[in-house]
């Protein structure tokens, strides 16, 4: 009998190892596909920024340092190695962005020319995925962080090399503050 109720707990204890290990790699999975959404977003980004600086380039001549930094972080942001040096990049590319949109509101023509106004249009709806998919990145780790962390679960991460995962934050001044306005 005791040799059956020692069977029993054994096997009970598997089973709850079996299932915490399981949450937490599909709570590490959703943080990986979080991650590629923002990823997504990022490339769709990178892929309207050309045309925008093209068709900018023909109006507003004189913005082109601004247009260069552009090129210049787009190219940063796509070689970045890990997530945090693309979420640097990322961050630097969005706060020049915004600078550039208030910088050509002072050109009327550019502003009513459509192959601009859609670009426009586009990269504002993609900074928007952006933004919604880094809160979403963020909040899939910070459950994820909170369920390698907590006890007993820590000791199943430890035993299983659980990391901690950083989330997507502005770590620059510059990214926090709004855009200087310049004409």
């Amino acid at each position: 009998m005791t040799a059956i109720i020692i069977i029993g707990v054994v096997v009970l204890l598997v089973l709850w190892v079996i299932s915490m290990y399981n949450g937490m790699v599909k709570s590490r999975n959703m943080v990986d596909q979080e991650w590629h959404n923002v990823d997504v977003q990022l490339e769709r980004r990178y892929a309207l920024i050309p045309n925008l600086v093209e068709t900018v380039k023909g109006y507003a001549k004189h913005e082109s340092e601004t247009l260069t930094k552009v090129t210049e972080l787009r190219t940063q942001a796509m070689n970045a190695t890990t997530m945090a040096e693309r979420a640097e990049a990322n961050n630097q590319l969005t706060s020049v962005l915004s600078g550039l949109k208030v910088q050509l509101e002072a050109y009327p023509e550019l502003k009513a020319n459509t192959n601009f106004l859609q670009l426009q249009e586009e990269l504002a709806s993609t900074e928007n995925k952006i933004s919604f998919s880094r809160q979403l990145y963020n909040q899939v780790v910070t459950t994820y962080n909170n369920k390698i962390q907590i006890f007993p679960n820590n000791i199943i991460a430890g035993m299983f090399h659980f990391t901690k995962r950083d989330l997507f934050e502005l770590s620059t001044t510059e990214a926090r503050q709004a855009p200087k306005v310049s004409f």
